[in-house]
């Protein structure tokens, strides 16, 4: 089955030539991404992978980029983190109709994980609580959700410990 998803990555400040970076992703076999270099010090994959499961294409995509790319530092794995358009999109309902649904089931909606002017969900989380309303929406669009937002919980608990280890041995040595 084809997945589709993407990656952004922050590149080291060694990696300043994008045509050694679009070459490395190539010869280590991501020929199967769409990739942008529009912000300076990131590179963004759109990736359409065939795999037997969204954890399998996502993963192997992850360690493909990883060996191509040494250094790099995964920013985020989408599609996750959306507003009520982008749910709307995948859904195909309207904005507005994604919001009388927030409202009107304000109590078992999932929580935003950014709350403010524009409110951010995990889009896994929303598809499950449409999903259980029987809402429609291809399936592999939930499974690679719910893989992405798995590798972006993952990294940013990784990042929390290696802060959290790195104050501990602060403490410890002074």
């Amino acid at each position: 089955m084809e997945y589709e998803f993407t990656f952004k990555f922050k590149l080291p400040a060694s990696m300043h030539n994008m045509d050694d970076v679009v070459e490395q992703l190539g010869a280590q076999g991501c020929t199967d991404a769409l990739v942008g270099l529009g912000q300076p010090g990131y590179v963004g994959l759109d990736f359409v992978r065939e795999a037997q499961d969204s954890a399998s294409a996502l993963l192997s995509a992850l360690d493909d980029v990883r060996q191509a790319l040494p250094g790099a530092v995964l920013v985020e794995a989408g599609p996750d983190f959306v507003g009520l358009t982008d749910v709307a999109d995948v859904v195909g309902l309207s904005r507005q109709n994604m919001r009388k649904l927030m409202l009107g089931h304000h109590q078992r909606f999932p929580a935003p994980i950014h709350s403010g002017n524009h409110s951010v969900w995990h889009l896994a989380q929303v598809l499950a609580f449409l999903k259980e309303r029987n809402y429609d929406f291809p399936g592999a669009v939930f499974e690679v959700a719910c893989t992405a937002m798995q590798i972006n919980l993952a990294t940013q608990q990784s990042l929390v410990d290696n802060r959290l280890a790195g104050s501990i041995h602060q403490r410890l040595h002074a």
